[in-house]
């Protein structure tokens, strides 16, 4: 099998690092490298990454995160932000309106932009024989992490990365079947019980974490209303 797909085929999320690992400068820069040449809605490359390597900087993003201790055991920690600044720059640079808050889709171009990049360095990470886990978590306080990183108008966090050198060996976490997922040619339905049938297969995988089944989860989750600071924080930052 290709190696590539092997190791996209083998992705696993890892929690725990050897925090006597120092990622070396190379390292680091191989992974920035190819995290920007991830695709990017015409060019437009609508994201910034911060790298956060102060120990004092890590403490804060514990604080507001404390069960995410490895943002600070981790070698680094990248923070993936989506930036509509720059063009807004080339706007005003240019003499001409800049109407981003017409439409939801400036919104989804740089979390999309954003998300291509991260995901670009976690394969970047997985190739140098490292591990890494993605982290949502920095949106649930998102104005602190906003102040903390000194983020301007129009840009706004996404998402996390801490990478480094595993301690824990991790499984390969079972996915949704095929059939809820991939469809051909149009939209299919699909028996619910497909779904359950997951449930099954992750109560049998284990995993430490999870207290509650696949469905329950979610089911909690969505049943209301979360992170309501996310909409009045993107209005601060004129992009709603």
């Amino acid at each position: 099998m290709n190696t590539i797909i092997e190791q996209l085929k083998s992705h696993r999320s890892y929690r725990h690092f050897d925090e006597n690992y120092t990622l070396t400068q190379n390292q680091l820069q191989e992974i920035l490298d190819a995290s920007r040449q991830a695709p990017s809605w015409m060019n437009g490359q609508a994201y910034s990454i911060i790298v956060v390597q102060n120990q004092a900087l890590r403490e804060k993003l514990v604080t507001l995160n404390p069960n995410n201790p490895h943002m600070l055991h981790s070698s680094v920690f990248l923070l993936f932000v989506a930036n509509l600044k720059r063009t807004q720059m080339v706007a005003v640079k240019n003499k001409v309106p800049y109407a981003i808050t017409d439409s939801l889709n400036p919104l989804l171009i740089a979390t999309t932009d954003a998300s291509l990049a991260l995901q670009n360095a976690v394969i970047a990470v997985e190739a140098l024989g490292l591990g890494s886990v993605v982290v949502g978590s920095v949106r649930n306080h998102i104005t602190e992490i906003s102040t903390l990183f000194n983020l301007p108008d129009y840009v706004y966090p996404v998402a996390g990365l801490s990478i480094g050198k595993p301690t824990v060996e991790m499984h390969i976490k079972p996915r949704l079947p095929e059939e809820t997922v991939v469809h051909y040619d149009t939209y299919q339905e699909y028996d619910y019980q497909l779904i359950e049938d997951y449930d099954q297969i992750m109560e049998e995988f284990a995993e430490a974490r999870e207290t509650k089944s696949w469905t329950k989860k979610f089911a909690d989750y969505y049943k209301e209303a979360r992170n309501s600071e996310l909409n009045s924080y993107l209005k601060e930052q004129k992009l709603l």
